[in-house]
């Protein structure tokens, strides 16, 4: 059935079911989120996105945690008229504007205080791959080296020796002395090995995420952290922290980096940093000389305008902190979730970050393992990863159904996402839990069914 919908108060456009078909024809299969939600959004605001169906929906996808202040936040809207309506450029790549110097001035105001003293902003292009790109060069100009790693708590990458060998491993202890509310923000997150690349081998940097988005999707401890600075320090090569979902606030610090006292060499920032519109860059240490540029699509006055009003809100409303405290009662809440059901394996968090990891109950891994009476020897279910990815896709669906947006993540995806926007209330919040809440007890009854 057809729908009239005024847009922008302008003009009316007719919205049909024909719309979602003509993407699956004319787009490509790779559109991920298209697949695992069938919604055709026609507006939205704050935490709550409106279809052309007319269903309402909670967004704790917030567009893969690009939206802080969620959908057309008022004070994003508004610096983006003031420039269009200046007949200001829209684009002027490495041109000083007064945009700019807004924009950076603001965010200067927000960094690390070590590395503020002494930061140089880069512009690398419209998304966090320009900006990786951005980071790896620098670093390789700045120390002649090649190799650049990326180290996680369960994981080295990167070609070296360190990501390919059994490089020695380092216990760390994570939680001792903490408060409970603390200790749930590292659940699942046990003690674990920094990877140590050989002394033979002298990386040109390594990065770091201060929450993981691996298998695991969870909070990096600080004290594993902490001890990778220390070694990067002591080896002289520069330690690069990828902020892309983590920064503008969403962890309960205005960086992540910052839980754990961290400073950082290089900061890699990209989503929530252009306020809802594409825009990535770098912080580095001014002693590290930058090469070439990445990408001349680096200049987006509108993403500048937009970034500035958003992290300008964020530190003056205090946001960072209210999702600290907001992150760790949904966390609290959450983890009595985990005790009622017991296909969910572990509540992970930050602030506003969140994953909830689900694996089938120990009777289905018990009959996964089982093999078939007969002369086959197959199993009598399908893979244990292969069911818990289901059993988290089924929420999904079942919160879609409840109008509950939420993402997936894990290298599995079987673990479910939220990133609800800073702004969200506490009555809002209520009812994310309450609908994920309902949204897992339907999916578990049907997993149970199967």
């Amino acid at each position: 059935m057809a729908r009239l919908l005024t847009v922008g108060g302008r003009r009316r456009v007719t919205v049909t079911e024909e719309t979602s078909r003509s993407r699956t024809v004319r787009e490509s299969a790779a559109r991920t989120y298209a697949h695992a939600l069938p919604i055709v959004p026609v507006r939205a605001r704050g935490l709550t996105i409106e279809g052309a169906d007319g269903r309402r929906y909670l967004d704790c996808l917030s567009g893969a945690g690009t939206l802080a202040l969620g959908h057309n936040h008022p004070v994003v809207l508004e610096a983006i008229r003031t420039v269009l309506d200046s007949g200001a450029p829209l684009h002027v790549p490495d041109l000083s504007t007064p945009v700019e110097d807004a924009f950076v001035t603001e965010l200067l105001r927000t960094l690390p205080p070590d590395l503020a003293a002494h930061a140089r902003v880069r512009f690398c292009g419209p998304s966090r791959t320009s900006a990786l790109e951005g980071a790896r060069r620098l670093v390789r100009s700045a120390t002649g080296g090649t190799e650049v790693i990326t180290l996680s708590p369960t994981r080295t990458e990167g070609g070296s020796p360190a990501a390919a060998g059994s490089p020695p491993d380092l216990g760390l202890v994570e939680g001792e002395g903490e408060s409970r509310a603390e200790a749930v923000e590292v659940a699942g997150c046990s003690p674990q090995p920094v990877n140590v690349w050989p002394e033979s081998v002298h990386p040109a940097g390594v990065i770091v995420e201060a929450v993981r988005n691996d298998d695991r999707v969870g909070p990096t401890p600080d004290s594993w952290m902490r001890e990778v600075r220390r070694l990067t320090a002591d080896r002289t090569v520069p330690l690069i922290a990828d902020e892309t979902e983590t920064g503008v606030g969403r962890t309960g610090a205005f960086w992540a980096v910052e839980h754990s006292g961290v400073t950082p060499d290089v900061m890699v920032l990209s989503k929530a940093i252009g306020g809802s519109l594409p825009l990535s860059l770098i912080v580095h240490h001014a002693d590290l000389t930058p090469d070439a540029p990445v990408s001349t699509v680096r200049g987006n006055q509108l993403a500048m305008a937009a970034g500035t009003a958003t992290l300008r809100h964020v530190r003056e409303n205090g946001l960072a902190e209210r999702a600290a405290i907001l992150g760790r009662r949904v966390l609290l809440q959450l983890v009595e979730l985990s005790r009622e059901f017991p296909c969910i394996g572990h509540v992970r968090g930050r602030g506003l970050l969140t994953g909830i990891e689900f694996t089938p109950p120990e009777s289905d891994e018990a009959l996964a393992a089982t093999p078939a009476p007969g002369p086959s020897s197959a199993p009598t279910r399908v893979p244990l990863r292969t069911t818990a990815s289901e059993l988290a896709a089924g929420v999904q669906r079942e919160c879609l159904q409840r109008g509950l947006i939420v993402g997936l993540g894990g290298t599995d995806s079987n673990v479910v996402r939220l990133l609800p926007p800073l702004t969200i209330s506490d009555e809002q919040a209520d009812a994310v839990i309450d609908r994920l809440s309902e949204a897992v007890a339907a999916a578990a009854r049907g997993h149970r069914a199967g």
